[in-house]
This record gives structure tokens, sequence and C-alpha cells, in this order.
């Protein structure tokens, strides 16, 4: 969170004097590396609610906004992703480079599902939140 919040300051300092698509270039390079690194495992906890509003007070930075203007066409505008849409994104990311750590259909039986994943079977509370569910 500390690192979120001295991207913050960051971009405040760099939006006055720098051009929408710079800010965009160090929003990239600075906030998005920070929120994207091992959203997989921590983006679906709790406080990921805290990280997306810290993600929506610099985009109303970036834009140069009120504190209670809405940022759902900003995100659009703006071209990045909020942090629900980004967890999503590298859940299935994961997914697709791991294939083969997931099960799929018969092999023997030529079907419409033979290529579906499967869920492994697991009964604790903590796998079934972790990446290998959600992400099926």
């Amino acid at each position: 969170m500390s690192r979120l919040s001295s991207a913050c300051y960051a971009i405040r300092i760099l939006t006055p004097i720098m051009t929408e698509d710079t800010v965009k270039m160090s929003y990239y390079a600075y906030v998005h590396s920070i929120i994207a690194y091992g959203i997989i495992f921590w983006g679906d906890s709790p406080h990921s609610d805290c990280i997306f509003k810290i993600q929506k007070w610099i985009i109303r930075i970036m834009t140069k906004l009120r504190r209670r203007d809405s940022c759902r066409q900003l995100f659009k505008r703006l071209e990045i992703l909020p942090l629900k849409s980004q967890y999503i994104l590298a859940t299935l990311m994961f997914v697709v480079k791991n294939k083969e750590l997931f099960t799929s259909g018969n092999s023997y039986i030529n079907t419409r599902c033979n290529t579906d994943l499967h869920l492994p079977l697991c009964k604790l509370m903590v796998f079934q939140k972790g990446v290998y569910y959600t992400g099926l």
C-alpha cells in the first residue's frame, strides 16, 4: 500500500507538467507494475477493494477530476483495465500458459467436451479460492 501511495504522489507531481500520454506511460511504468505483481495470488482478497480505490484515485489525478466524479468512462478512455479486470486477465493467462496442470476430458471418447478443462477435486476452501479453481 505504501508503494501505491508513493506512486500516487509521483503521478500527482507529473500530471501538471506533462501531457496525458506521458502521464499514462508513467502510470504503466510505476503503478501498473506494482498492481500487476502477483495479482493472481492476492487479486481476490479483501484488500483488493482498498487497492482499487487507490487506482481510481490515481485515475482521477491523471485526468484532473474531482473526488466524487465517476471513473468508469475514464478507464475506457485511457485504455486502462480496472483491478478486477486485471485479475481476471492474469488468471486466464495463467490457465492458458499452464494447461498441463489441469485435467481435460476423456481422451478415448471423441465428444464435444473432450478438450474442456475440469476442476481439480478438493474439499479445502483455501484451495478452492486459489488460482487453480478460480481460473477455470
